[in-house]
């Protein structure tokens, strides 16, 4: 009769063992091919840029003349290359990078390239014959399964801590990695000097690489999926550098925002909000206002699903949107282009249309002073009072001031907003003075009385989508009462 809870216990007992042997069979497998990096940096530099809220695992210890940083890395090939994130080694003084392994050794490392995107970098140390670590398939990695981290944290070389994935997919994060990337998270314990280890599962192959934690001890820590880290590694170590696929259009889920499913309530897909100038998108036949459903035959219906499917092409390769646009299915090719790093793109950034320019001053009068009064203007004298302007005056349309655009954008056609009025219709539908309408409820837009027309005749209470030229970069409003 006692028989039962004995066997019960042999189980249990024996599954603890099969546990605690897999977990050490982790360690043994995983550990001679993590590294300890210690940098040397200027002073001041070793905690610069840190986002508020997410810690990046770095170990700075009292300033020095030369301050000196910790973090991990995995040896990734036996050539000698260590796969770590890019704020271990950023403002690194030349020559003071050092590699410490399992065994030891200790050696220089030079920096082969990094990636700012995706925090990440590639070192090499000389030699041969090094342990790589074995790499794993991150999208094969399920929510729930085990996770291994190691490390150094705290100046605690090989650390070697057991939790679970906790989530994948996470992008939502505001570290500055511009949706490039996405995060497995974990809850198995990391922290400062964990940085560019790797994370592990239970067949001892690497699945991430450990970059970042909320806070400390909150069980809140952050891997780049191996698949994309070999994706860049692989291109850094070939020339040094990363090239990314782009469309250059701005973008949003139908379901992710409101505005949109109140637009388009009966379609799943992405938004093309804008598209950037002198960019792939631009000078294809996509426009403002389609919604892709696909591409390449992959349905999309997140933002973040529509950057991954353009991410994992090749630039310069053709790829086909499927999408809906005015009702109707269509198929648009588009062939991308390379993504221009982020200082290109800050100063690309679409700048705050300029107030429209006051008509010109009269000849006598100063330029910028023709709406100052008589009197404040040095040596003119007040002048005659002027005859009755018989031009024609600019229309007030749904709180828009409109006039001709009179071949703006290079050709003729289209409606200029002057001004916006206070608490109008064009106000919270997010037009801006110097935008240009050139098209409304799908007809297009020659001049300011087209437009007004146009808008009479429409039955506004879902609201009118209208294409808009903004400082040569196309995007869409929709102006509802």
């Amino acid at each position: 009769m006692n028989s039962l809870p004995a066997q019960n216990s042999a189980v249990s007992d024996s599954l603890a063992k099969s546990l605690n042997g897999a977990f050490s069979n982790v360690y043994e497998k995983v550990a001679p091919s993590v590294v300890v990096i210690e940098v040397g940096k200027a002073p001041g530099q070793a905690l610069s840029g840190l986002p508020e809220g997410l810690q990046f695992f770095w170990r700075g210890p009292a300033p020095r003349v030369l301050e000196s940083d910790q973090g991990s890395g995995v040896i990734i090939s036996p050539q000698g290359h260590i796969l770590t994130n890019n704020h271990v080694v950023e403002n690194a003084v030349e020559g003071h990078i050092k590699v410490t392994l399992k065994d030891g050794r200790k050696l220089g490392a030079q920096i082969v390239g990094v990636d700012p995107s995706t925090d990440l970098a590639v070192l090499k140390i000389e030699g041969n014959d090094f342990p790589a670590a074995d790499l794993g398939d991150s999208d094969a990695v399920k929510v729930g399964q085990f996770a291994f981290a190691l490390g150094a944290p705290f100046d605690l070389p090989y650390t070697f801590t057991v939790g679970i994935v906790s989530a994948k997919g996470r992008q939502d994060l505001d570290v500055g990695t511009s949706g490039v990337a996405e995060y497995i998270q974990t809850d198995a314990s990391i922290n400062p000097g964990n940085s560019g280890g790797p994370l592990c599962d239970i067949d001892g192959k690497v699945i991430g690489i450990n970059t970042m934690i909320a806070d400390l001890n909150r069980g809140l820590g952050f891997a780049l999926p191996i698949n994309t880290a070999k994706e860049v590694a692989s291109q850094l170590i070939a020339s040094g550098k990363v090239a990314r696929s782009w469309l250059g259009i701005e973008i949003t889920g139908v379901e992710e925002d409101e505005q949109a499913r109140e637009i388009f309530p009966n379609l799943s897909g992405v938004v093309v909000l804008g598209i950037k100038p002198n960019t792939p998108a631009f000078d294809s036949e996509l426009r403002a206002g389609d919604v892709i459903t696909k591409v390449d035959g992959v349905p999309v219906a997140k933002a973040r699903e529509l950057r991954r499917e353009i991410l994992s092409k090749k630039v310069a390769q053709e790829v086909k949107l499927d999408l809906v646009r005015d009702g109707q299915p269509l198929v648009v090719a588009v062939k991308t282009g390379e993504q221009p790093s982020l200082m290109i793109q800050a100063s690309n950034r679409m700048i705050p249309p300029a107030a429209v320019q006051p008509d010109p001053a009269p000849p006598g009068v100063p330029p910028g002073m023709l709406n100052q009064p008589a009197e404040d203007q040095p040596g003119v004298r007040p002048p005659s009072p002027r005859k009755k302007d018989t031009r024609p005056q600019p229309e007030n349309v749904h709180g828009m001031v409109l006039s001709d655009a009179d071949g703006r954008l290079g050709k003729s056609g289209g409606a200029l907003v002057k001004e916006i009025v206070e608490d109008s219709a064009a106000s919270t539908s997010g037009l801006l003075p110097g935008d240009i309408v050139t098209e409304a409820a799908g007809k297009p837009i020659h001049n300011a009385s087209d437009l007004s027309s146009i808008l009479s005749q429409t039955d506004m209470s879902r609201g009118v989508m209208m294409m808009v030229d903004r400082r040569n970069q196309q995007t869409f409003v929709i102006l509802k009462p």
